[in-house]
């Protein structure tokens, strides 16, 4: 069994169907054809994320039989994908979704219909210019991650042979300027805040430094930042996709399915002819497009207004998910876990995580109508933490924990404040800020130690920290309000805040010695 065999009318399709794995309901050939002469649909990136969601809801609705245009990939970082990733399976792959179960499902992904380099120094480059010179021409996206759409002086200097992919878009876009000022939507599909924002900022830093450098006319800039013409709607994306699964390749060769190989690039890419990702997607886009759009709510994204987005953006990363997240990894890291599936079977982690969320943010959120928070927590407690298959540690989730704080804690303080509700409702969040001191010391709850995850306030937040001893009775705990006065790394004052003295309370309990981090977690746990 070799992907490549669907594309022969005489493959043994009931051999695939009576082994689990879901076929293309539509014609390849003709979408194939239909897309190279009116393509709608180029998206940037064509890593793990892009097959295995925006790719994988695109060819549910090319199964309805309702629409009938594939994407157009380009990748503008690592070229290798297309040679080793794309080209040898004919733009096809397999995407295994990892359900919470312990089961997977096996579902041929056929909506690919070609894959180019997006480079000068590639014949693939003119074809793009000719993509983007078409009419039918409706987006462009994006999944090159937040560092992908940034941008430098001696890029900028470049003029329109620029290195950065938001050089090389802008430079494709003066060519759809040239055929005739088409529009055209510019979509952020990458998981970061206000992410259609970040895609303008770089696209307009190359077009008015080449218009200052008279390499392009003013008229250019103008065109880009006329919304009549030119979009940069905003979207929130979520869906985790690890690296290629050992067990899942195994589960795959058992099947006969030949196309299960590990491939990791020069540039240390790591994918396979197989995609695995969980099993539980969220892709909510804004509705701003100039020159319509492939129907990507056949696959189950949600089309809605920029502050509905906002709202859902809100929802996930300071309550239903990120916060969680937070939590278990400091007090993981403590309890010397290297699972997030396994910390979801922990008696008091458990219940930290889903009462944390529950009782405590929730009252807060904004419902954004378009998802239900507590429908969206529920999918997080019960089906996406504690699944086997995703290999996310604690370790990972604490990295730049300084930098998170502020958001996935601070922002719902605020709420309670700005809102006059009752600040006695604030266990948990109180109980995670406090560990985050003792997680500092890099000393596990059996007193071993281990090493704290990289992050830019690492050893400034340590040195606060540093006068404190674990196990030692009546020490001085002053140092503390050096630390949980900081408003750059908890997003306020949490003394002005009236929070501060019951996290030093917590904080001492946590110091008491070995054990101690386990004893004031189910402690408080148990108590909320």
């Amino acid at each position: 069994m070799k992907l490549t065999e669907i594309l022969n009318s005489q493959y043994n399709k009931s051999e695939w169907e009576a082994k689990g794995y879901q076929l293309p309901k539509f014609d390849i050939a003709a979408v194939r054809k239909k897309t190279h002469d009116e393509p709608t649909w180029v998206h940037f990136g064509g890593g793990n994320i892009f097959r295995a969601f925006p790719a994988a809801i695109l060819n549910d609705a090319l199964n309805t039989g309702n629409y009938d245009r594939g994407v157009i990939v380009a990748e503008t970082f690592d070229f290798e994908v297309v040679d080793k990733a794309y080209a040898p399976y004919q733009n096809l792959s397999l995407l295994v979704s990892l359900q919470s179960t312990g089961t997977i499902e096996k579902k041929v992904i056929a909506s690919v219909t070609e894959a180019l380099k997006a480079d000068p120094q590639f014949a693939d480059w003119q074809r793009l210019v000719e993509v983007f010179r078409n009419p039918s021409l409706q987006m462009i996206s994006f999944t090159i991650t937040e560092k992908g759409y940034g941008f430098n002086d001696a890029d900028l200097a470049r003029g329109l042979k620029p290195v950065f992919a938001m050089g090389k878009v802008t430079a494709l876009l003066y060519e759809r300027w040239q055929a005739g000022q088409l529009p055209l939507t510019v979509q952020s599909m990458d998981n970061c805040s206000h992410n259609g924002d970040k895609v303008k900022a770089g696209v307009f830093a190359y077009a008015e430094r080449w218009a200052a450098d008279g390499l392009v006319p003013q008229a250019f800039v103008d065109y880009l930042k006329d919304e009549t013409k030119i979009t940069f709607p905003w979207s929130m994306i979520d869906k985790i996709t690890p690296r290629p699964h050992e067990k899942v390749k195994e589960m795959l060769a058992q099947d006969g399915f030949e196309d299960n190989k590990y491939i990791e690039t020069e540039k240390h890419t790591f994918t396979a002819p197989f995609v695995n990702a969980e099993e539980v997607q969220y892709l909510v886009i804004e509705d701003n497009y100039t020159n319509g759009r492939p129907p990507l709510d056949l696959g189950g994204a949600l089309y809605t207004t920029r502050e509905t987005v906002d709202k859902v953006e809100t929802m996930k990363v300071t309550t239903c998910l990120n916060p969680l997240h937070t939590a278990m990894s400091i007090y993981g890291c403590m309890l010397g876990y290297t699972l997030i599936s396994a910390e979801m079977a922990d008696a008091d982690l458990r219940p930290f995580v889903q009462k944390l969320g529950y009782i405590e943010a929730m009252p807060v959120v904004t419902d954004p109508g378009v998802l239900n928070p507590y429908e969206f927590i529920g999918a997080v407690i019960n089906r996406r933490l504690p699944n086997p298959f995703m290999p996310d540690a604690p370790q990972r989730i604490a990295m730049d924990t300084s930098q998170k704080l502020p958001i996935r804690f601070g922002e719902t303080i605020k709420k309670y404040i700005a809102r006059g509700l009752d600040m006695s409702n604030l266990v948990l969040i109180p109980l995670t800020l406090a560990g985050y001191a003792r997680y500092l010391k890099g000393i596990k709850d059996d007193g071993t130690p281990f090493d704290c995850s990289p992050d830019p306030m690492l050893a400034e937040m340590q040195a606060i920290v540093a006068p404190l001893e674990i196990g030692k009775a009546d020490q001085d705990y002053s140092c503390l309000r050096k630390l949980y006065s900081r408003k750059d790394v908890f997003g306020l004052d949490l003394y002005e805040a009236g929070l501060g003295c019951q996290i030093e309370g917590m904080v001492r309990e946590l110091f008491a010695g070995n054990g101690a981090v386990r004893a004031t977690l189910h402690k408080y746990v148990s108590a909320r």
